[in-house]
């Protein structure tokens, strides 16, 4: 794989860089199709995906930067490369974060809005890998087997082995996992489910797709990697919450 796919002069097009760019605007098309016609304001569509994006960045960034600590402690000068060095469920967080600020300061309804948005984050997720294979981080394990695939002149992964195409693997994952997040937005009306199943389903993925990692740049929490602990509290957190609004729905029901 090459991450310089095309040079004028002195602009490169990197394809990690393309890839991202190609998600966000095929994610946002799918928000503003689905919010047309629904009770959504196009003006807030467009503001929480800036402040998501600007948070996402943020808590990517500093999640890259608290697995890389020990690193940044021998080398400062990590703290000023903005182009690189990003963790996914730190800009999850970040871009969450972000909108329930949005939505509090504009007394909106933050459940429906995520609900919304996070078929669109899947879709933008599964550009995103393909934008790492293109680069070569985020590689799998050494491999012997057919599935495997090689990097040949790739800065970041080992070359000239096979190695398991994690990759791939979580892209197609966030691909499928858009379609059904768009399925089941279209037979619920809960506020907050379609965003419960998103998170409970990724950080499922996630945990597994680490077991197949290569790459020792993510952190470690015990003997689980930094996302896979991060997933493991998602889902716990996100579980209580669905087992609490369930209850509560019983109680006010009963009491109706």
């Amino acid at each position: 794989m090459y991450n310089e796919l095309l040079k004028i002069g002195p602009v490169t097009i990197y394809g990690y860089g393309l890839m991202i760019a190609l998600g966000i605007f095929f994610a946002y098309r799918l928000l503003v199709h689905r919010a047309t016609n629904r009770p959504f304001e196009l003006s807030h569509i467009f503001s929480l995906t800036v402040w998501g994006l600007v948070g996402g960045f943020i808590g990517a960034k500093l999640l890259y930067w608290i697995t890389q600590f020990p690193n940044i402690i021998s080398h400062p000068s990590i703290l000023l490369n903005f182009g690189e060095g990003f963790v996914v469920y730190g800009g999850i967080i970040g871009g969450i974060l972000a909108g329930l600020v949005y939505c509090k300061m504009k007394n909106i309804k933050f459940l429906q809005h995520l609900d919304l948005f996070v078929p669109s984050i899947a879709l933008a997720q599964g550009f995103g890998r393909i934008g790492c294979l293109l680069a070569g981080c985020c590689y799998g394990e050494e491999t012997h087997s057919f599935l495997g695939m090689t990097f040949h002149h790739s800065d970041i992964a080992p070359n000239d082995v096979k190695l398991i195409p994690t990759q791939i693997m979580e892209s197609v994952f966030s691909f499928a996992l858009c379609i059904l997040l768009l399925y089941l937005a279209k037979r619920t009306k809960k506020p907050g489910l379609v965003s419960c199943i998103y998170l409970i389903l990724y950080s499922t993925g996630r945990f597994v797709i680490e077991f197949f990692r290569g790459d020792i740049i993510r952190g470690q929490v015990g003997v689980l990697s930094t996302s896979q602990f991060i997933a493991l509290m998602i889902m716990l957190v996100t579980g209580i919450f669905l087992v609490m609004s369930h209850n509560q729905n019983r109680f006010i029901g009963k009491n109706v």
